[in-house]
């Protein structure tokens, strides 16, 4: 009973099943539904964590590439673990690295294409080499692997359980940080009255639990009217199964900025790369081991650190403490560069 219940969790096809018996006019009311729970659900978490971070004295975008980051990343992990563990690990990579991909390239790419984004050097100094020491390492040891085996390498259990140690000592280090470097980032004030610290809480969580419920049932409904409108599969794979992913994270980053706390966007992308590996991969390998095919050499790992590497090329150079649009448009296409060889690749001119 508990391995079917985890099926209709992790299994999309299932879900995807049993959406197809609905009318294309249900489907359009589910989709505007699911879209007022992700804005609703985002604004109040943005809310929770801004008077979380007055009350506790931590910066936001700490607050966000912690709290933030492990509530949008912990479905992406569990689901990545219960396929690993129902003998499907190469959805775990996949879903992992993908994301890493989409959380810079396609999130941060596109908010900062459009708007002036900060940048905390102080913290992004520090976050920004974990975020890119953790990418670094998964591709490290992969190509280490390849090298000592035959066939495709795999990520054995202690690789997992490295990972996740790896994570424990991020999240202790982050908060020493976020301590030594409290309020360098905040400008301006805020003199409204503080909510009480149960009520942040349960904006934060109410929050999350909108926007992982909403983008949970819009993808599968959005797949399906596509489909029934005639679009390919292949492009259905290759922008709203790719969107899905990463979609609590676009809409908190989104919601972030619209409220004007960027910083919590910059937190919320910084954290969940780092967590997407430690923590997606890491702990479906600690769970089982997992394969790396080839195309991972070839495509998305590539993908992958130019991202990474670019984003933390941008941290340095910018001395007046701002990202620049130009570096948003880099990144983003870059992004839309991988999505366009991926499809290429899904349908074999590449």
């Amino acid at each position: 009973m508990l391995e079917e219940v985890v099926r209709w969790i992790v299994d999309e096809t299932i879900l995807q099943h049993f959406i197809r018996e609905f009318p294309n006019g249900v489907l359009v009311a589910a989709i505007a539904f699911c879209i007022l729970m992700l804005w609703k659900g985002a604004d109040w978490m943005i809310d929770g964590v801004v008077d979380l971070a007055r009350r506790t004295g931590l910066p936001r975008i700490v607050i966000g590439a912690t709290i933030v980051s492990l509530g949008t990343t912990t479905p992406e992990a569990f689901v990545s673990v219960m396929a690993a563990w129902m003998g499907n690990p190469g959805l775990a990579l996949g879903n992992g690295v993908g994301s890493i991909i989409a959380d810079t390239g396609l999130i941060f790419g596109l908010i900062c294409t459009l708007r002036r984004i900060p940048v905390n050097r102080f913290i992004l100094n520090r976050t920004g080499w974990a975020q890119v020491g953790a990418a670094t390492l998964l591709v490290v040891i992969s190509i280490v692997l390849t090298c000592t085996t035959a066939g495709d390498p795999i990520l054995h259990r202690w690789v997992g359980f490295l990972f996740l140690c790896l994570l424990v000592g991020y999240l202790y280090m982050t908060y020493r940080w976020a301590k030594r470097g409290a309020g360098i980032e905040e400008e301006g004030t805020d003199d409204s009255q503080l909510v009480n610290l149960g009520r942040s809480c349960v904006l934060i969580g109410g929050g999350l639990l909108l926007v992982i419920v909403g983008a949970r049932i819009l993808i599968p409904c959005a797949i399906c009217l596509a489909d029934r409108m005639g679009v390919p599969e292949d492009v259905i794979a290759a922008t709203m199964v790719a969107l899905g992913t990463s979609l609590p994270e676009l809409v908190t980053a989104v919601a972030a900025v619209k409220k004007g706390h960027p910083e919590i966007m910059v937190g919320n992308v910084v954290g969940a790369d780092v967590l997407n590996c430690l923590f997606v991969v890491g702990a479906a390998a600690a769970a089982r081991p997992l394969a790396v095919p080839q195309n991972f050499f070839t495509f998305h790992f590539p993908a992958m650190i130019l991202i990474l590497y670019s984003f933390r090329f941008f941290i340095f150079i910018n001395r007046d403490g701002w990202f620049k649009r130009w570096q948003g448009m880099w990144l983003f296409g870059v992004y839309l560069a991988y999505l366009f060889l991926q499809y290429a690749w899904s349908i074999g001119t590449l």
